[in-house]
């Protein structure tokens, strides 16, 4: 049963215009990223959107309910569609955990998890979605590593060629179709 996923990363963070990779930290959105977020609601509203699935950590969330909080459209978060847990390294310059990102794709960081683990527990998410929003258009937020797993599933792409790969954000999000 197919089901059509908008992917739309959590709005900017103070974390983000730091440079520092929050992991499994809550995060907070910045002055932008809420208005980021307000320009997601306006842009989505009226797109089709049976619910929206998000992130259970703070930045994804407050992304949301800032976004959808005020309109009949539910919004479910799921700790499943969480950012990489970079254990011991969470709240580390994104240099950091980029230059070695490689290394963890089968390796648990120190304390937390490999980029595998990760988009395997994204996957998880995305294989239970049509048990509920079968034939639906599902509006979904989340992190890079809820990214890797759309695109994994989606076009086979291995997770080392995912981890390698440069991420360019864009603003209006992407589609998939899971059938």
């Amino acid at each position: 049963m197919p089901i059509d996923i908008v992917f739309e990363t959590h709005a900017l963070t103070e974390d983000n215009e730091r440079g520092i990779a929050t992991g499994w930290l809550p995060g907070r959105l910045s002055e932008q990223g809420r208005t980021n977020a307000a320009d997601l609601g306006r842009r989505r509203r009226d797109d089709g959107i049976a619910a929206v699935s998000t992130s259970d950590l703070h930045r994804a969330v407050e992304t949301a309910r800032i976004a959808f909080g005020d309109s009949d459209i539910p919004i479910l978060a799921d700790w499943r569609l969480r950012e990489c847990d970079f254990g011991t390294r969470n709240g580390t310059p994104g240099t950091e955990i980029k230059a070695d990102r490689l290394d963890h794709c089968d390796r648990p960081y120190p304390g937390g998890e490999s980029h595998t683990q990760a988009i395997a527990r994204v996957v998880r998410f995305l294989a239970d979605l049509p048990t509920r929003w079968s034939d639906r258009r599902v509006l979904v937020i989340g992190h890079l590593a809820t990214y890797r797993a759309l695109e994994h599933v989606t076009t086979g792409r291995t997770v080392r060629d995912l981890v390698a790969a440069e991420f360019t954000w864009r603003p209006h999000g992407w589609c998939y179709r899971l059938d």
